[in-house]
Order: C-alpha cells, then sequence, then structure tokens
C-alpha cells in the first residue's frame, strides 16, 4: 500500500472516530494531533490498535510517542515503514 493511500485512509478515520464535526480540509497532512491535543493517549491507543489490525504489523510500545504519531504525514511514513 502505498502513502498516499495510507494518508487518505488515516485522515477518514481520525475524523470519523476522533473529530467528527471537522472538515476533511482542515486536517492536513501536517496538522499537529498530539501536541495541539486533539488526540489524547486514549485516542493513540484506539489508533494503534486499528493500525495493527489494519496493516498487519506489531507496533511496539516504545514506538508510541510524538515522533511517530503526532501528524498524519509521521503516522502514515511509520506505518509504510513497517510494511
Amino acid at each position: 500500500m502505498s502513502e498516499p493511500s495510507i494518508k487518505l485512509e488515516l485522515k477518514a478515520y481520525i475524523l470519523d472516530r476522533f473529530l467528527p464535526e471537522e472538515d476533511l480540509e482542515r486536517l492536513t497532512d501536517s496538522t499537529p494531533l498530539v501536541t495541539s491535543g486533539l488526540l489524547d493517549s486514549l485516542s493513540i491507543a484506539e489508533l494503534v490498535g486499528r493500525l495493527e489490525e489494519r496493516y498487519g504489523i506489531t507496533i511496539a510500545a516504545h514506538e508510541i510517542g510524538v515522533a511517530n504519531f503526532d501528524s498524519v504525514e509521521w503516522i502514515a511514513a511509520f506505518v509504510q515503514s513497517k510494511l
């Protein structure tokens, strides 16, 4: 799966599950998700479960943090690196 496809799926999931009142156009690839408070630790935990299930990857506890999960761009690159 390509990184652009992963980004589109991520945006759709994040908007549907965590930010239902937001517009797709407002959630860019570089919108800060964790550092801005849009996603909290429970949201990230749910997102990790979704990513593991959807892409058949395993995400270690030390990989869950701002460095990999603060934007759609960073999450997609991280998922792509695990595939």
